[in-house]
């Protein structure tokens, strides 16, 4: 089970603090790296309220300011707006209109998770929270590399079990299903049933990864999992179907690939009926 959501808090807060102190004590640039200090420090536009500055963020950011956006979204972040932590957070992860900087990621994702109260919470915040939740329990599993933020992998399993059972985030669930596959010295052993399980989840969901790494183990069989190749290939297949053309998906086209290479007939044809019998569940 995981920690409840008490010490979730309370070791969130420290998160957010401790990112806070880093980010605080940096010498003042403008967004795009430079050390135009007048330009960085810009007085903030003026807002009628947190919800209308981020509003106007995320237009800027829709047009392509992404300077003004980010004011925005930094006043309506103070104020308590979670989208607008997200959003941050994402900016700063993917370096997508800022310079990439995961201290600052780190930061306003861990915002989100550190304020989050499950007894009065927004329905319409779930995807972002749950994001968030996933997110921090990445960077707790490796860690940020030249920073004071060390892998804690416990902490990475709490967030993930969290995310994977009350907002069942199939991103969580395929992380938890990694970590059982490999194990964790000290924390996690393997246990290839119970990653099997989550993946599941997650691949009814449609999560393609978690479909590929299904497949991969079904076909193939481990650790006592039995083989089941034609139930192997369904989920292979529909991995295949759902990646796309993104060249990160590319592993799960290699699994595809090699499996229907080894497959025979009888293995194609059960793989047949049970990827009609999945169609079937979802019309």
């Amino acid at each position: 089970m995981w920690t409840p959501r008490v010490l979730f808090r309370l070791a969130l807060v420290g998160f957010a603090v401790a990112s806070a102190a880093v980010i605080g004590g940096s010498n003042a640039t403008a967004f795009d790296g430079s050390t135009d200090v007048a330009a960085a420090n810009k007085p903030l536009p003026i807002f009628k309220n947190p919800q209308a500055a981020l509003r106007a963020g995320l237009e800027d950011f829709r047009s392509g300011d992404s300077r003004s956006a980010v004011e925005a979204l930094k006043y309506a972040a103070a104020g308590g707006e979670s989208l607008a932590r997200w959003k941050l957070a994402k900016m700063y992860a993917d370096g997508d209109g800022v310079p990439h900087d995961d201290i600052k990621a780190y930061h306003y994702f861990s915002q989100i998770v550190a304020n989050y109260d499950e007894d009065n919470s927004n329905p319409r915040e779930v995807a972002v929270v749950s994001s968030a939740f996933v997110a921090v329990g990445i960077y707790n599993l490796n860690g940020i590399a030249n920073t004071k933020i060390a892998p804690e992998p416990m902490r990475a399993i709490e967030m993930f079990q969290y995310a994977a059972t009350y907002f069942g985030d199939p991103n969580a669930q395929y992380n938890l299903a990694r970590i059982y596959l490999d194990g964790v010295a000290g924390v996690a052993d393997k246990d290839v049933r119970q990653a099997a399980r989550w993946l599941h989840l997650a691949a009814e969901k449609g999560h393609c990864q978690s479909q590929a790494l299904l497949g991969q183990l079904l076909f193939t069989g481990r650790d006592g999992l039995p083989r089941q190749r034609g139930l192997g290939l369904m989920w292979l297949t529909l991995a295949h179907n759902n990646a796309g053309q993104s060249t990160k998906n590319k592993w799960i086209d290699d699994l595809y690939a090699k499996a229907a290479a080894a497959a025979s007939d009888a293995d194609k044809q059960v793989a047949a009926l049970y990827l009609a019998d999945f169609k079937k569940r979802r019309q």
